[in-house]
């Protein structure tokens, strides 16, 4: 069994935790959501950004997924460096690099710069994830943990909602490169609250020795090969290509060995073992459904205003905004249900809002957009806010503090993981519901029909009436217009479709915390 990471300092009093206690636990989720948020930060920017450094539609999607990819690899990193270098020093010199490496952004002229910088970004940024959540379940009493989990979940939840919005604001106004200077004041407050309130601890450079390389090494390369297959698939036509059979092998082979590995050694870089406890496996497979809805829903309803309603990078991140700030008024009362309902109740009416406010999009027309959009997203904001505390709750019920960190590590990258599958999976659904609902609207849009030679005789009528006075040229285009309105309900019906499969996914989400074992209100996020 390997040793958790280190408390930094001495346990807390029973039954209240110190001011330095809490201003350490508010710098680390600060650290948490700069982290998520720059996830989606670049999501309703992404068309500057790829004007910005001259590439194509299709290569910009990785400005996002470099990141996700630097950020799953690391977190299961974090409980064995965090020992290495010590809880503080690794915490501070991680805020440190993500800062940097986040401006270096802002200067990157070309795609690969930017590839590069971003996965470095999140490298650094991934860390601090997990080390934000060892502080709460290893800093602050039980009767405090529902606070701080709170806390926490505002990271997870608000910090994706909120982050087109952000981006898409300094972009429309002050270019896309201010995105990147957002997390420059934050990560200095953070070293500074981090170093007055942290306990110095020597380094223990000896564990690098001791440290399961092997592990380390297959799982970089299979959940690399993985990420990369999950992002290029769509595009290649999954496999029709022969780059993304060789990446399925890449992938299956090193994460199979990855589990081979962790299962035989002695000191495993993830303790599968953990997964052996009912709660903290429930909690987590419940988790991985909701990452899948949380960050796909965040990339869908940019896609959809985007491509749909032609909305620009501001407009996008107003729309999204109300998914966002209903919960920063909403999670901070989740601890007081938790004192007085059962969290697996709470967790379910969450994820099961979370999905009423997805099947509430499934009859989206050519006139849906920003207004029709406002309830479904309160209502969202609402399930979301009810869900993360909880949820953690359930899954850390029975979790021991020594081995909180590799908990948090193994939770924390599965969430992102399931996000990373659920953005690729809804962009291949687009893709093959568009082409099939084009398929079936093209079938009754024929010349044969009355009501389509009207159609046609009306735009041709129009087209004649602006500027084309050839009848066959005005006749050519009115065919294209309509065959441009046909593909535009048809993409209209695939985002339909995709919001309904988000929403399937979190009724399963709900479904699986039922199973998890009844434990103690209130504190249940930290009964050892």
């Amino acid at each position: 069994m390997p040793t958790a990471a280190v408390p930094p300092q001495a346990p807390p009093a029973p039954d209240k935790a110190s001011l330095s206690t809490w201003i350490a636990i508010v710098a680390g989720a600060i650290g948490a959501f700069m982290a998520i948020l720059n996830i989606q930060i670049t999501n309703a920017s992404l068309l500057d950004i790829e004007g910005g450094i001259g590439t194509g539609v299709d290569n910009g999607a990785w400005i996002s997924t470099s990141y996700l990819i630097g950020e799953i690899i690391v977190i299961p990193l974090t409980s064995f460096l965090s020992r290495v270098f010590s809880f503080k020093r690794y915490m501070i010199w991680s805020t440190v690099a993500f800062a940097l490496f986040s401006m270096a952004c802002a200067f990157a002229s070309t795609l690969g710069q930017m590839i590069a910088l971003r996965g470095l970004q999140g490298f650094a940024g991934g860390v601090l994830i997990p080390m934000a959540f060892t502080m709460v379940v290893t800093r602050l009493p039980k009767s405090q943990q529902p606070m701080g989990l709170a806390m926490f979940a505002l990271a997870v939840t608000f910090a994706p909602a909120i982050g087109p919005t952000i981006g898409g604001y300094l972009t429309e106004n002050y270019g896309w490169q201010t995105i990147f200077f957002i997390n420059t004041i934050p990560s200095i407050a953070m070293v500074i609250a981090l170093a007055f309130t942290l306990e110095n601890q020597p380094m223990q450079l000896g564990l690098l020795r001791e440290g399961d390389w092997a592990g380390i090494a297959t799982m970089a390369i299979g959940l690399s090969a993985l990420q990369t297959l999950l992002e290029e698939g769509n595009k290649e036509d999954w496999f029709q290509s022969s780059f993304i059979i060789r990446l399925t092998v890449i992938a299956v082979v090193f994460l199979a060995a990855f589990i081979w590995i962790e299962l035989r050694v002695r000191k495993p870089l993830v303790d599968l073992s953990l997964l052996k406890n009912r709660n903290f496996s429930v909690g987590t497979i419940a988790n991985v459904l909701v990452g899948f809805g949380l960050f796909g829903s965040v990339y869908v309803l940019p896609q959809y205003l985007g491509q749909v309603q032609g909305y620009n990078a501001e407009q996008i991140g107003k729309v999204l905004a109300w998914t966002g700030l209903p919960q920063l008024l909403l999670i901070p009362l989740v601890p007081m249900l938790m004192k007085r309902f059962d969290v697996r109740y709470i967790t379910f009416v969450g994820i099961s809002l979370f999905a009423a406010s997805c099947f509430m999009n499934i009859h989206m027309s050519l006139d849906y957009s920003g207004d029709q959009l406002f309830w479904p997203n309160v209502v969202r904001a609402i399930g979301q806010s009810m869900v993360i505390t909880p949820l953690t709750a359930i899954a850390m019920m029975s979790i021991q503090p020594k081995d909180a960190a590799n908990a948090s590590g193994l939770f924390n990258m599965l969430r992102n993981l399931g996000g990373a599958v659920g953005t690729a999976v809804l962009g291949t659904i687009i893709t093959k519901r568009e082409q099939f609902h084009s398929n079936i609207i093209g079938q009754a849009v024929t010349p044969f029909r009355e009501e389509v030679r009207t159609r046609l005789d009306q735009m041709t009528n129009y087209f004649m009436a602006h500027g084309i006075s050839d009848h066959a040229a005005a006749q050519q285009q009115a065919v294209i217009a309509l065959g441009k309105t046909v593909k535009r309900q048809a993409l209209v019906l695939g985002f339909s479709d995709t919001f309904a499969v988000i929403g399937i996914i979190l009724v399963l989400a709900a479904i699986v915390v039922l199973f998890a074992r009844k434990g103690q209100s209130g504190g249940a996020a930290a009964a050892h």
